[in-house]
């Protein structure tokens, strides 16, 4: 059992954010704003594994105006006294365009330590890693974490039809990794936050040892001014895990619920 927790945990944690990713079309009002706060819950069956927090706000880093994004994912409860994660992932973006100034991974799970800086260079197109130095990569790479937010602000013009997708280069480990987002529909869904009207996606994943198709992954997105994550269903190759929204504040818009 905490072998299984060794391997899944994190991976789930790290896929719950990794794939709240979309496409680069701008747009005048964004559906976030700097003080917002979207906490989830991770469930493997009837235990509550772990738990992530996103949150934004406006910062100045070396004298550049930016948002600055965290993210912070942790075992919660049996999962914890297992196997403890602790990770923390930071973004700097701009406000104007969603590109990566500065994107950190601060992470701990178990015994393992890691930390690395990724700073991004658009004019040269190359990334340089702290870890691992300069590497050249795609116009519109992004950082995992900056993009969580422009896929929810890139929705608003370019989804149009079922089976329409979003494609976006990211960064992530020193890789890249280009990342696939297919809507499936809308659906209904209830929650214990209430019943809301969703857009419904498919992130395409690579089967192996964890997945067993490109399509075990759905996420369900608000579909109102803000296009938040609701819901997050995880089929695995031993069961699945769901993450949902528990606790939201500081939105730009009033998230709409069904009666």
């Amino acid at each position: 059992m905490k072998q299984l927790f060794q391997r899944l945990i994190p991976a789930v944690l790290f896929l719950f954010i990794h794939i709240n990713v979309g496409s680069n079309a701008p747009v005048e009002v964004k559906p976030y704003v700097s003080g917002e706060k979207l906490v989830y819950v991770a469930h493997l069956g009837w235990l509550n594994a772990g738990t992530a927090t996103f949150t934004i706000r406006d910062s100045v880093f070396e004298n550049k105006k930016l948002y600055h994004a965290i993210a912070r994912a942790n075992t919660i409860g049996l999962a914890d006294k297992l196997f403890e994660v602790r990770d923390i992932y930071e973004s700097f973006f701009n406000p104007e365009n969603n590109q990566t100034y500065l994107a950190i991974r601060n992470i701990s799970e178990g015994k393992y330590r890691y930390y690395n800086e990724v700073r991004y260079n658009y004019e040269e197109k190359k990334v340089v890693s702290q870890k691992s130095g300069e590497h050249e990569v795609p116009e519109n790479i992004m950082d995992m974490l900056g993009a969580f937010y422009y896929f929810r602000q890139s929705m608003v013009s370019r989804i149009k039809n079922v089976g329409d997708e979003l494609i976006l280069d990211t960064y992530f480990a020193d890789e890249i990794f280009p990342l696939k987002m297919r809507y499936v529909g809308d659906e209904q869904i209830k929650t214990k936050l209430g019943k809301f009207n969703t857009m419904k996606f498919s992130p395409v994943v690579e089967p192996g040892r964890i997945f067993d198709s490109e399509d075990d992954v759905t996420i369900w997105i608000s579909k109102d001014e803000n296009y938040i994550p609701i819901q997050v269903r995880i089929d695995l190759i031993i069961g699945s895990i769901k993450c949902d929204l528990i606790e939201y504040s500081g939105l730009q818009h009033k998230l709409k619920k069904l009666d």
